[in-house]
């Protein structure tokens, strides 16, 4: 059985990540983000949301695991910031009901959801430049990198939040995830 674990960067909504991830019969954990790398066992790891980049414990340490890494809203501009990438200030701020244009079909996180999606985002802070290797998979006229993807090395990131309602296809990214993972 695929396992994954979620990262707990302290976002409100990180509970709903592990929770959409168990409602999908993954095996999955939600630990903290202070865990030594070492002791995480896992097939995939998913950076949760959270309110600041100044409290992401050892999240840098997990992207040199070798294994797929999603990572939502904060957990994606995690994996921008810490791999050369740039994250600054969001023009709109908070949260918001958002259309994302899938700019690529066959990306396997949210090629599925071709050619648009609506979720729902915190815009706050956001991906302003990606980092080397990532492709530019998903925008929206409220945030110009809306999701990112590096194939090679199995990173991934979506400004959006999946596991929240008001979010169409959030059960599908996570399902693509776990294809990636497996």
């Amino acid at each position: 059985m695929t396992r994954i674990v979620v990262i707990n960067n302290h976002g409100q909504f990180t509970h709903l990540e592990h929770r959409a991830l168990r409602d999908l019969g993954i095996d999955t954990d939600l630990i903290d983000n202070d865990t030594p790398p070492e002791e995480i066992d896992a097939d995939g790891i998913v950076l949760s949301g959270g309110p600041s980049m100044d409290d992401i414990g050892r999240c840098e340490e997990y992207l040199e695991l070798d294994i797929p890494v999603l990572g939502i809203c904060l957990g994606m501009q995690i994996l921008a910031e810490k791999l050369g990438g740039r994250v600054g200030s969001g023009e709109y701020g908070g949260y918001a009901d958002v259309t994302v244009e899938v700019l690529d079909e066959d990306d396997p996180l949210i090629g599925s959801l071709a050619p648009e999606t609506r979720v729902w985002a915190s815009h706050a802070d956001e991906v302003k430049e990606l980092p080397e290797g990532f492709t530019h998979t998903g925008t929206s006229d409220v945030c110009g990198i809306e999701a990112m993807s590096n194939t090679e090395r199995d990173l991934y990131g979506v400004q959006w939040h999946p596991e929240v309602a008001h979010t169409d296809e959030g059960e599908a990214v996570f399902e693509n995830f776990r294809a990636i993972c497996e």
